[in-house]
């Protein structure tokens, strides 16, 4: 039987390349509802072509227009409860709505007792106390679609102990990002234009960004701990240009377990749709044929402070993670509509996590009341360096 997906944040990055995917599996998956919180003339085609019956959008004023635009054949919901109910309704939820706003689908699909396909990391990072609650939910199950954490999730076959005792280091691996090699002087002349280069990776501009600051390795760190019960320390980064090896476990006997194949985006969402069984698809194949070179060197930590940032925002604990990623949303939010400069990221938000004010995170609530400090403060720093 067809298992029922969710697919949410359809007309992004990962939502084009999981419709990929899906076009090639219509008898193993049926994609029984999308949302999108822009390009809804594109969700409309999206649910025309799959005949989907539920749709999601962000605004109100938004769902009779999509209403009329599908002629009845669907419903419509709207805001966050609404995608909250699409998450309920499916066996594979696939997360890929951008930034805080995918906290609802999250909590929703595993208090279900879904299967979530996870590509919105800034919600589980945020809200790490109530998601790891919620995966009590018998039937609940995160599969990770970075193609970092579905690395290590792959690598980590072996090792089933609670906290992994057996595992001395994850190693999260780097690209390095657009300003891989430069100065400090050059960064500050960094534009829009080439933070929005991605060497490796063709990826929304929100999370190109973060690459570019490496903020998103930072998450990545805070991801993987929380993901696989491994304290953070044991988490640790490597830089690798080629983005081949995307990522590896060392075992306490020496032994490093690596996942190698292709920058594409479609292995990890095929993953995360078929495990745990594969989809002979081959999007990652590697040619071994042919001459292949695989470098590795530490990262730059100097000219990109965002790393010890994230660790120390991890260490702190309570609730400087969701700080951490409400600030840094606002400033890149700022940064690609032109009022704040690349070199300005950072600190912006290194300057919210030094006035941090630790509190509550039993609630969702709790975690909105967070955000939105972390929000505001951000907000008045980047009013300052403007």
């Amino acid at each position: 039987m067809a298992r029922r997906v969710a697919l949410l944040g359809a007309t992004g990055s990962i939502g084009r390349q999981t419709l990929e995917v899906l076009r090639g599996h219509r008898e193993e998956f049926t994609l029984v509802s999308v949302a999108a919180a822009r390009r809804l003339d594109e969700l409309a085609d999206i649910a025309r072509e799959f005949a989907v019956t539920h749709i999601g959008v962000a605004r109100e004023e938004d769902r009779a227009m999509m209403a009329g635009k599908l002629a009845g054949r669907a419903d419509v919901v709207a805001g966050p409860a609404g995608l909250a109910q699409l998450a309920r309704e499916a066996d594979i939820v696939v997360n890929a709505v951008v930034g805080f706003a995918g906290l609802p689908v999250t909590l929703a699909a595993l208090a279900a007792g879904k299967r979530l396909a996870l590509a919105n990391k800034e919600s589980f990072i945020a809200a790490a106390p109530l998601v790891e609650r919620v995966r009590a939910t018998p039937g609940a199950e995160v599969v990770p679609l970075d193609s970092e954490h579905c690395a290590i999730h792959q690598c980590l076959a072996g090792s089933s102990a609670p906290g992994h005792p057996d595992v001395r280091a994850l190693w999260l691996t780097a690209s390095g990002g657009p300003f891989r090699g430069w100065t400090r002087d050059r960064l500050a002349e960094a534009t829009r234009q080439d933070a929005l280069h991605h060497p490796t990776w063709s990826m929304g501009p929100k999370i190109t960004v973060d690459s570019s600051t490496l903020m998103n390795k930072g998450f990545e760190v805070l991801e993987a701990s929380a993901l696989f019960g491994i304290e953070v320390d044991r988490v640790k980064v490597v830089v690798h240009p080629q983005s081949i090896v995307h990522s590896m476990v060392e075992y306490v006997d020496g032994s490093l377990l690596a996942q190698l194949a292709r920058p594409d985006m479609r292995l990890p969402i095929a993953y995360g749709l078929g495990y745990p069984e594969r989809l002979a698809d081959g999007w990652g194949a590697l040619d071994l044929t042919q001459r292949l070179s695989l470098t590795f060197e530490p990262p730059d930590v100097e000219a990109f402070p965002a790393i010890p940032l994230a660790y120390a925002a991890a260490r702190a604990g309570g609730a400087a993670a969701a700080w951490l990623s409400g600030a840094n949303e606002v400033a890149v939010d700022a940064f690609l509509a032109g009022r704040l400069r690349w070199s300005e990221i950072v600190p912006v938000v290194a300057t919210v996590m030094d006035g941090f004010v630790d509190g509550p995170m039993r609630e969702v609530a709790d975690v909105v009341a967070h955000d939105a400090a972390a929000r505001d403060r951000a907000a008045r720093a980047i009013t300052v360096h403007s």
